[in-house]
């Protein structure tokens, strides 16, 4: 009788913990793509710095800060925290970045 009542309660636990990571994918996915932009915005302003454009620096700068935030709140979302404080420390390195380039 026992193992009547365990197998049913395993299958459910097993779809439970199949099926949650699955619902939180689609904002892991964003994350990723919004750390993605940021990377090809930072490519975009080390361009823009040599060839001189303060302004653009200044602004993609401020776009990345932009990309990692909501790159933050989908990690956080999808419950990859660890991911999420990781994150802090690109946010750091930007702020260093901004005051290299006297953006703020």
């Amino acid at each position: 009788m026992r193992h009547a009542l365990f197998s049913p309660l395993l299958a459910i636990g097993l779809t439970i913990v199949a099926v949650v990571p699955a619902l939180a994918a689609p904002a892991c996915f964003e994350g990723q793509r919004k750390v993605e932009e940021a990377n090809a915005l930072r490519f975009q302003a080390r361009q823009e710095a040599r060839i001189g454009s303060h302004d653009r620096v200044c602004d993609t700068l401020d776009e990345i800060g932009d990309r990692y935030a909501d790159a933050r709140d989908a990690f956080e979302d999808c419950g990859a925290a660890v991911t999420a404080i990781d994150l802090r420390s690109e946010a750091r390195n930007l702020r260093i970045a901004k005051k290299v380039n006297r953006c703020d």
